[in-house]
């Protein structure tokens, strides 16, 4: 499906007199206010445990964060990033983000157990969330060269070294938790290219049987023992299995209509930690309960749907790509995140996109969305019946 829609919208291929599907320069506001309701509740939700010991400074920071944010969204908007799609542009741009990963071995500052920040002392910054954006633009630039002869196997390995080297230098810091984005980048944008599912089948069943052997041939048994617990980390509720075990108590006990703002006792005792940032939608659910969980998952269904819509409208196969992978990237930290919560994932430390207290991926977030919207004003027409059989897979 995802080869033909590219095929389909190939800016070589002539349209003739194509209806217009209505895309209006500059920002989507309709995909702004999907997003301002998230930002607002996370906002809400720090405020109302301000008032905590060492809590009350992250209601103010956060505004100031979505101010500056919000800024560089608009400002983005209106830059022509055309430019973007020159290989020597990508190239250094990915090559420079990779030497700052390199300088966290030195010049990083380690905050929970992993040296995966630059401390500027009134601000910290963490590249691994600008390497993400960086994988999204060189893959979109890669696959999109490469529509015709796409079932090649060869694509899979060398899109996989553009993903690997980013992987491996943040895993070494080690971050998982962004390790992980950005493998499921790679594996999103890798399945919409329409690179042969066979291959890609292959590829990952070897990697599981490379896994197999080492699990029981070379893994020493405290690994092993490592390696579950961060899987499944509410075996250990007393150790690693804390944080997921104190997230699962705070989205239960809101039940339906939730406790009411300000009186969720999970985060106002301190009971759950990260309440502002890894765990924020544990403690918003508290408060708020079954209904207002909806609504937020709702609120993130709206805003990927209108990125997706942005995409299908991209000039060239380019930007189609970069569209779908800034959804990929948003739904891998929405479904990590909110699994961490709920205890069906692993505790990786990812930010809830608009929503976690954070300077860092909220200014990556919005600049990404930037680049997209940029690519709105020069939008071509296509029919709006080969869109929506795009989606169909017709």
């Amino acid at each position: 499906m995802a080869e033909k829609a590219l095929k389909r919208i190939d800016p070589v291929r002539g349209r003739g007199s194509l209806r217009v599907l209505a895309a209006s320069n500059g920002v989507d506001w309709m995909l702004v206010s999907f997003i301002i309701p998230i930002i607002a509740t996370g906002l809400v939700t720090m405020k109302s445990f301000a008032l905590l010991e060492n809590t009350g400074n992250f209601f103010s920071r956060q505004v100031v964060w979505v101010l500056i944010s919000l800024t560089v969204f608009f400002i983005f908007s209106f830059i022509d990033f055309r430019f973007l799609k020159r290989t020597d542009v990508l190239v250094s741009i990915f090559l420079f983000i990779s030497l700052l990963l390199l300088a966290l071995f030195v010049l990083g500052k380690v905050s929970h157990g992993a040296q995966s920040w630059f401390d500027f002392g009134i601000f910290s910054f963490q590249p691994a969330d600008l390497m993400k954006l960086a994988v999204v633009l060189i893959l979109a630039k890669y696959f999109s060269r490469r529509h015709v002869e796409i079932k090649n196997i060869k694509h899979i390995f060398i899109s996989g070294f553009y993903a690997l080297v980013p992987f491996g230098l943040v895993l070494l810091q080690p971050d998982f938790g962004s390790a992980m984005i950005i493998f499921f980048i790679w594996l999103g944008m890798v399945l919409v290219s329409g690179i042969s599912k066979t291959h890609l089948f292959a590829v990952l069943v070897s990697s599981a049987v490379i896994f197999a052997v080492f699990w029981f041939f070379v893994f020493a048994p405290y690994q092993k023992a490592r390696i579950s617990n961060f899987i499944n980390p509410l075996t250990d509720i007393q150790g690693t299995g804390y944080n997921a075990f104190q997230s699962t108590i705070a989205v239960g006990s809101g039940q339906i209509v939730g406790k009411g703002l300000g009186f969720g006792t999970q985060s106002r005792l301190k009971f759950l930690p990260e309440s502002q940032s890894d765990f924020i939608f544990a403690a918003f659910a508290e408060e708020w309960g079954l209904i207002g969980s909806f609504l937020i998952l709702l609120f993130y269904s709206l805003a990927i749907w209108r990125i997706l819509y942005t995409a299908s409208l991209g000039a060239s196969n380019f930007e189609i790509l970069f569209g779908m992978g800034i959804a990929i990237f948003f739904m891998s930290q929405i479904l990590i995140n909110i699994g961490m919560n709920l205890g069906l994932m692993p505790v990786t430390g990812i930010p809830l996109p608009f929503m976690s207290y954070g300077g860092s991926h909220l200014l990556i977030e919005f600049a990404g969305l930037g680049i997209l919207m940029s690519m709105r004003k020069y939008a071509r027409p296509v029919h709006r019946d080969d869109t929506k059989n795009e989606f169909l897979g017709a």
